[in-house]
């Protein structure tokens, strides 16, 4: 009862701080990026503060030595919101790969434009790939680390799904380290739904991979790295 209890508020502090934040920051989008970049920064701490307050869901970040300190590619596994919400509390100005549809949400999709994140449209074949693949160089001479989560969707707590290519086509055409993180985020905060659960989130940063691997052994790599681990994450709780 008091686990459902606490959820109910976290749910909604979460999303009362959210629209008021949202509303905080307009301003932000007539000036310059970096003040919004900054205003990113404040509200994944924010986050981060509310969850362990409020749903009593704590944060671990496990293989800290392999943050990338200079720019990069992240390929994150995916299973929650909050897999997005906190990583401005641990990366410099990060470009995230999003889905183009996203940009039609209200407010949220402006100040994703305004930070330049990196919208694709998946329908749209390989020039999508070379969208992206352009933009993500952009991005790395700029000095930012691009994050994408190489399933390509959220997934469940132990489910997997196949590898899309596009990850290979940014390793392969920035010439730049893969830097593979395995979460366990959905365990506690959901996919779907607003039954969040005390516990400890963990994001574990994996060694890299770097440039020079053909597109079959890097997906294998990358795919057996980023899997095996989040297992173990689940398992260990």
């Amino acid at each position: 009862m008091m686990a459902r209890l606490r959820s109910l508020v976290f749910t909604a502090v979460f999303y009362v701080w959210g629209g008021v934040y949202c509303t905080f920051c307009l301003p932000a989008l007539l000036m310059h990026r970096r003040f919004l970049v900054r205003a990113q920064t404040f509200w994944s701490h924010s986050i981060l503060f509310l969850s362990r307050t409020v749903a009593g869901i704590h944060f671990e970040v496990r293989g800290a030595e392999h943050i990338p300190r200079t720019p990069c590619i992240i390929a994150m596994k995916h299973q929650s919101a909050f897999d997005t919400l906190i990583m401005h509390a641990l990366l410099k100005d990060p470009a995230f790969v999003m889905k183009r549809e996203l940009l039609k949400i209200p407010l949220y999709g402006q100040y994703c434009k305004k930070s330049e994140m990196i919208p694709i449209d998946r329908s749209a074949g390989p020039r999508s790939m070379r969208t992206m693949m352009r933009a993500a160089r952009k991005m790395i001479d700029a000095g930012r680390s691009v994050v994408i989560f190489p399933e390509g969707t959220r997934t469940l707590p132990g489910q997997r799904h196949a590898y899309r290519s596009g990850i290979y086509g940014l390793y392969k055409h920035t010439q730049k380290p893969v830097v593979p993180v395995a979460v366990n985020s959905g365990l506690f905060w959901p996919k779907k739904g607003f039954r969040w659960s005390p516990g400890t989130i963990i994001f574990e940063f994996l060694p890299p991979i770097e440039p020079g691997l053909e597109k079959k052994e890097f997906l294998a790599v990358l795919e057996e790295r980023i899997e095996d681990a989040s297992l173990k994450l689940l398992e260990a709780v």
